[in-house]
């Protein structure tokens, strides 16, 4: 029996979404991929566990956050910033928008980019977001609510967008 029996099965099915999860974290497609190949190589070192538990995807959304959040605290890698465009120049709306997320996104702390990123991109729980965090579910909920706040700072051209977003957390 192959070791690896089923991981590229594995791969071929969630590459696409832990690609997604990658690049939001790390707002660059290169470092995505980077990040991703790592986790990758962890996942399939570990595979023959993975594959009898059946955890290997949480396994490896998991390895995914703390990956990013110990790349950011030892400074490893240095995340893009996004400059907006100047304001003379005729440029579609949306797209600008998206820039203004993006840098905004890019300033916040490793642990509040990540919790909106789970919470809102990928549509985790409080609970499945704090498993993949390692940490509480009131620690999910006060990330988020600084994360959010910190935002519509960081944003204030997005206060419309922002402003449907619930808080979580009534500090």
């Amino acid at each position: 029996m192959d070791r690896y029996e089923g991981f590229r099965e594995f791969v071929h099915a969630r590459q696409q979404s832990l690609m997604r999860t990658a690049y939001l974290l790390t707002g660059d497609t290169h470092l995505a991929e980077d990040l991703l190949q790592t986790v990758l190589t962890r996942v399939a070192s570990h595979w023959p566990k993975l594959a009898r538990n059946g955890n290997s995807e949480a396994y490896a959304r998991k390895a995914m956050v703390n990956q990013y959040l110990s790349w950011r605290r030892r400074k490893h890698v240095e995340l893009p910033s996004v400059a907006l465009p100047e304001h003379g120049r005729s440029h579609d709306e949306v797209t600008v928008r998206r820039l203004a997320l993006r840098q905004a996104l890019g300033r916040l702390t490793p642990r509040q980019r990540a919790v909106l990123v789970l919470r809102f991109f990928e549509d985790r729980t409080q609970h499945e977001t704090a498993q993949l965090m390692g940490c509480s579910p009131g620690t999910v909920k006060s990330q988020t609510h600084h994360a959010l706040s910190r935002l519509r700072v960081l944003a204030p051209d997005l206060a419309d967008l922002l402003a449907d977003v619930p808080t979580e957390v009534h500090l």
